[in-house]
């Protein structure tokens, strides 16, 4: 028998599976489907303090290998999370979930994880550094290491339970930016979120999307996002969760052994319903075939 369990900052995992934030809600919309237990846990939807309709439409766009979203984190807000969707979740999902949380300042930020961090569903608290800062001119915080740094700070400042910060592959150097998370408290890195990219419709000569450009995912964005865990594995000597274009249990293996503890699926979800399922199904059969028997044997083994 293989054995699958990893752990993250002491959140014990069945397997290392997670499906992303922003591609499996709330989870008890696939809850319907098959019983999302067998997952090692979830990110729930980005969520800030109030509520978001989210970016004008169209802002979803196909491309070969994979989508471009602008989404612009749709939720209810912290609050109506807390008093609705968690209590929803609780009736299908019996294992601690990862709060997934973003906002547009340093203030919103601890706001966010400092009420969430009092909910005994939550295991692990996953800091979304994607969002533009409205007190800077709008830059990303999780495109400076600084501002970065300065996030997590407050974050760590208000919080019990592991903190992992979600960076940003749209950087020239994650690596210095990871280093700036770990020196200022960070339990964890998330990485990568989605790479920028655009379409543009031949027939209108416009771009698809409302907002022009979105976040590009699928399984084209895998080897950069490989090489970014592998860079970052390398300079950290904390646990990394690893995504960005993972859909087979052969993806999962790759991943870890670039330095990945656990990993998440973010596109392969929208596009296969049953994709976590099935990868978990798959990989204790994977393992054997690269005679693999524990998981956690693996994590960085390609260094």
């Amino acid at each position: 028998m293989v054995n699958t369990k990893v752990s993250l900052s002491g959140l014990e995992l069945d397997n290392p599976v997670i499906p992303a934030s922003g591609t499996f809600g709330y989870g008890y919309e696939f809850a319907e489907l098959y019983d999302i237990n067998m997952l090692g846990s979830f990110s729930f939807k980005g969520t800030t303090k109030e509520a978001r309709f989210g970016n004008p439409t169209p802002r979803i766009a196909e491309c070969p290998m994979g989508m471009i979203n602008s989404v612009g984190l749709q939720n209810p807000g912290i609050d109506k999370v807390i008093s609705e969707e968690l209590p929803k979740l609780k009736k299908c999902f019996n294992k601690k979930v990862i709060a997934n949380i973003s906002g547009f300042s340093v203030d919103e930020y601890a706001y966010c994880c400092e009420r969430i961090d009092k909910e005994e569903q939550v295991g692990l608290i996953e800091v979304n550094v994607s969002c533009p800062n409205v007190h800077n001119g709008g830059m990303a915080f999780g495109t400076s290491a600084e501002a970065a740094a300065e996030v997590t700070k407050a974050v760590k400042a208000v919080t019990t339970k592991p903190v992992y910060i979600k960076l940003s592959p749209n950087v020239t150097d994650i690596v210095s930016i990871a280093k700036a998370c770990e020196d200022a408290g960070a339990d964890g890195i998330s990485m990568i979120n989605t790479l920028l990219g655009m379409r543009i419709d031949l027939k209108t000569k416009k771009p698809v999307i409302a907002n022009k450009m979105g976040g590009f995912s699928g399984t084209a964005i895998l080897p950069v996002a490989l090489r970014m865990v592998y860079q970052v594995y390398e300079a950290v000597s904390i646990p990394i969760i690893g995504m960005g274009g993972i859909t087979t249990a052969e993806d999962v293996i790759e991943m870890m052994l670039a330095g990945a503890t656990a990993v998440q699926v973010g596109a392969a979800n929208l596009v296969e319903p049953f994709a976590c399922k099935n990868i978990i199904e798959e990989l204790p059969k994977v393992m054997e075939k690269y005679n693999i028997d524990d998981l956690k044997s693996i994590i960085g083994g390609a260094h």
